[in-house]
């Protein structure tokens, strides 16, 4: 694994970060410390979490992961490990946590009192990346960038992030931080991976131009890109489980499983058997292999999956295979859209 930084900040990380969304709800926490203790001693010292997870999220399971990786980091030297995690925002339909009053929206009291219930579940004096789960753009960002300020000034957080975002909403920031002389986003958690390549197109610009570091979140869309949805649903797969969710898994869910994205798997097997690696460990690489790109979020429900994601740690696909890949996206340009049309 190679070491990158976090946008213009101080924070350099594995170029695989371990995504924990689903300890407390696939995993339990001995499985949830076997994946980790596996991602630690391979080398990985980046650990992604948010205050909403486990998902789906629920009243019932709200913290719980933090509260895992919390118990986790006391096995651990906390200056080993890089932590991040994430202020909800609004819900666009998701659960709203319980904590805070009226509709969750991004405002300092929202930030702040989020804050102090990340530290207290994680068992830790400071944050090193604190993240926007979803963008609020009926805020004011210099609101919400005054909020982040103040943290980093206090020690409590290192560095803040955003996810979600648009390239509409991150520039807006930026020029908010530049205005008001805040700290700013040094990083956007986005969904990018072969099925869902939107990431290349303005929001790539963006993190180059003003040094942004792109977290790819769902490199395997959704587990879609390892071909275990080809002909079936898996007992206990995410997607298994959002077909008898709300309406909102269930939507994300006919997006990323359609004829087009089956299409895309098919289409991208042969090019894994060239290479004699699996589609998962070829679509992590694939992400890894931007330069926009500092870490590409994995995840596991167990210890097997795991592995085969850090088979990529140190594959380089070459130009011929990566010319491979366009040629499908081209025929199937994004395939979670049926009219397959591109969107920024």
């Amino acid at each position: 694994m190679e070491r990158r930084r976090l946008g213009g900040s101080g924070i350099t990380v594995t170029d695989i970060c371990m995504g924990t969304m689903t300890f407390g709800s696939q995993c339990d926490e001995k499985l949830s410390f076997e994946i980790m203790d596996r991602a630690y001693d391979e080398g990985i010292d980046f650990y992604d979490a948010a205050e909403i997870y486990p998902v789906p999220p629920s009243a019932d399971t709200y913290g719980v992961t933090e509260e895992i990786v919390g118990r986790w980091l006391k096995t651990k030297p906390r200056e080993s490990v890089i932590v991040a995690t994430k202020v909800t925002g609004p819900g666009h339909g998701w659960f709203v946590p319980p904590v805070r009053h009226g509709r969750t929206a991004l405002d300092r009291f929202q930030i702040m009192r989020a804050v102090e219930g990340s530290l207290q579940r994680l068992q830790t004096d400071y944050i090193d990346l604190y993240q926007t789960h979803w963008p609020d753009h009926y805020a004011r960002y210099e609101d919400i960038l005054e909020a982040m300020t103040v943290l980093i000034k206090q020690g409590k957080v290192r560095v803040a992030g955003s996810s979600n975002e648009t390239c509409w909403g991150l520039m807006k920031s930026l020029w908010a931080a530049e205005q008001h002389r805040l700290s700013r986003y040094d990083t956007v958690q986005n969904n990018f991976s072969i099925i869902n390549r939107r990431c290349e197109s303005e929001l790539a610009q963006v993190c180059r131009r003003e040094n942004i570091a792109l977290l790819p979140y769902s490199p395997l869309g959704g587990g879609v890109l390892t071909g275990k949805y080809t002909d079936s649903y898996p007992e206990g797969a995410r997607f298994s489980l959002y077909r008898s969710a709300g309406e909102r898994q269930q939507n994300i869910l006919n997006r990323f499983l359609n004829d087009r994205t089956r299409e895309t798997v098919e289409r991208l097997k042969p090019i894994a058997a060239d290479l004699g690696v699996t589609l998962t460990a070829l679509a992590v690489a694939w992400s890894r292999q931007h330069d926009f790109v500092a870490s590409t979020i994995i995840g596991a429900t167990t210890v097997e999956q795991l592995d085969e994601s850090l088979a990529a740690k140190d594959l380089i696909l070459d130009a011929d295979t990566m010319n491979r890949i366009d040629e499908i996206d081209q025929d199937i340009p994004n395939p979670l859209r049926e009219d397959g049309l591109r969107r920024l």
